[in-house]
């Protein structure tokens, strides 16, 4: 343990000792994830949002039944016109330098997230924050937005103090990124690249009794069995995000470990197979249709995720009341799969090659990335694809070039994020094409016809009118295939047993980790 934590292990303490030393003690949270920064206001996804839901305090959090609850703002209201939200802050809420949270750091935080959040679409409806007094905000709408409460959440909303980051410079290449101060739970205090990182709990937090832990520390792995050996040996105590079937069922069988698929609901993974829609010759519909018939989903679901997996078939996460279950299935058909190449004008040469591509995936996750890529280099090669999987070293490198648009076909995990207006609407809107930023519309996908439905759709409070408008948008998607849907991700969380209050709301461990606590001392 001393090794792989270099300095963290003080004093020669033995790991039981050093675990619980200090009175709440510390967790250890094993990650694949390598942050770029720390701050969720200006990236997306889980290696951000573990740290920042935790440094950086919200408006809002939620239960494990979808219901919205103070964090930040202790009461909101939102206008009959449906045009305004008022939230009535705390009293007194600290950012870790000392400094009250007012409402003008509510303020500049959502201006600051529209304009820099890869969601575009997630506070687009935001006109301008009204700060009456310093413990009032009132967001003001140019349309009702039935998504904005979601929106509030610890992961997508976190509120910077104003003096530090509306300073002029860039937001997303802010100093601070890495030296961040915020109002949460815990605050920062050592950044170890690619190793480790590690949060001290701040005793000036606003939430009386809390956090109970005294520190959380992050080991930060490249090797995911590695990752899965430390865990069932009691190094560490929290593992995120387990996807592998085969590392589901071997956490399972561990006496020490509490493995759990609460705390996704608002996540809706979806992993899929993204097309640069742009690059030929990927740019003509038949190929991509092409190469979607040639996948056969049902293999990779029932035997290569072990069918721990559920199927997915369009760009709307299985089981959300908005999923439209009628759209194209691409049922396995090499013969369809042929003509349709044929027709775009790829003959086979003398080796029966009719065109070479490249595809690259998300390191750390074997069984939904590499594995199915490894799948597909097979699959495509009886069509005459020649397909290469090239692999990055870590996650900033795949999300750079991908981002770029420097590839041909790439293996991703994507989040609804509870509305479709915050997470599925970014994927596809023309007006999200937005290079150097990764979970945008990285496929340079474009259809006016999408951009009216998603519009509309934004805006509707009708439900039964909002269903119809997304039920049309999938139709249209899953034609036009930017992207060949797979699997819901079969999300899992392992804990340690003698933890308390584990975190089980719809955002799971993308949350506050201020209840969580030792009962019980972990075992080794």
């Amino acid at each position: 343990m001393a090794g792989a934590l270099g300095g963290l292990a003080f004093a020669g303490l033995p790991f039981e000792a050093w675990a619980q030393s200090a009175g709440g003690g510390t967790l250890v949270i094993g990650s694949t994830q390598v942050p770029r920064h720390f701050n969720g206001a200006v990236q997306s996804g889980i290696a951000t949002a573990l740290p920042s839901t935790q440094i950086f305090a919200s408006p809002l959090r939620y239960d494990d039944k979808w219901n919205p609850q103070p964090y930040l703002a202790k009461s909101w209201e939102i206008a009959p016109d449906g045009l305004s939200v008022t939230l009535k802050l705390v009293d007194d809420a600290l950012f870790h330098d000392g400094k009250p949270v007012t409402s003008e750091d509510v303020a500049f935080s959502i201006m600051a997230i529209k304009e820099n959040h890869p969601f575009k679409t997630m506070l687009a409806a935001v006109d301008k924050v009204e700060t009456p007094d310093p413990k009032t905000a009132v967001i003001k709408l140019t349309h009702p937005h039935p998504a904005l409460l979601l929106a509030m959440s610890p992961a997508l909303m976190p509120i910077m103090p104003k003096h530090v980051y509306g300073d002029g410079q860039d937001l997303k290449t802010h100093p601070a990124n890495l030296k961040p101060i915020g109002s949460g739970p815990y605050k920062l205090v050592e950044y170890k690249q690619g190793d480790y990182y590690t949060l001290e709990k701040f005793d000036k937090f606003f939430i009386p009794g809390r956090p109970k832990l005294d520190k959380i520390v992050v080991r930060l792995f490249s090797d995911p069995n590695a990752l899965l050996v430390s865990t069932e040996r009691g190094e560490i105590h929290s593992a995120p995000f387990i996807t592998g079937v085969r590392d589901i069922d071997r956490l399972e069988k561990s006496q020490n470990l509490v493995v759990t698929d609460k705390g996704f609901e608002g996540i809706g993974a979806l992993n899929w197979l993204a097309f640069n829609t742009k690059k030929k010759p990927l740019d003509d519909v038949r190929v991509r249709q092409a190469i979607a018939y040639a996948a056969n989903r049902d293999f990779i679901v029932k035997k290569l995720m072990g069918g721990k997996a559920t199927p997915s078939t369009g760009p709307i996460a299985p089981g959300s009341p908005l999923e439209e279950k009628n759209v194209e299935q691409y049922k396995f058909d090499l013969a369809k799969a042929s003509k349709l190449l044929d027709e775009a004008g790829l003959k086979p040469n003398a080796d029966g090659v009719r065109t070479t591509l490249t595809i690259d995936y998300i390191p750390g996750g074997d069984e939904q990335q590499r594995n199915v890529a490894e799948y597909m280099r097979s699959a495509l090669k009886r069509i005459g694809i020649n397909l290469e999987v090239r692999s990055a070293p870590d996650f900033p490198t795949w999300a750079q070039r991908v981002s770029n648009y420097d590839f041909d076909l790439t293996m991703d995990t994507v989040y609804n994020w509870a509305d479709p207006v915050i997470g599925v609407d970014r994927t596809y809107l023309s007006s999200n094409i937005r290079k150097g930023i990764i979970w945008s519309n990285t496929q340079q996908y474009s259809n006016p016809k999408v951009d009216e439905l998603l519009g509309k759709a934004a805006v509707e409070t009708a439900p039964d009118k909002r269903k119809a408008l997304y039920s049309e948008f999938q139709k249209i998607v899953v034609q036009d295939v930017p992207i060949y849907y797979i699997n819901a991700v079969p999300y899992y969380n392992a804990f340690a047993k003698g933890l308390g209050n584990l975190p089980t709301s719809i955002w799971g461990i993308a949350s506050p980790l201020d209840e969580l606590q030792w009962v019980t001392p972990p075992k080794t």
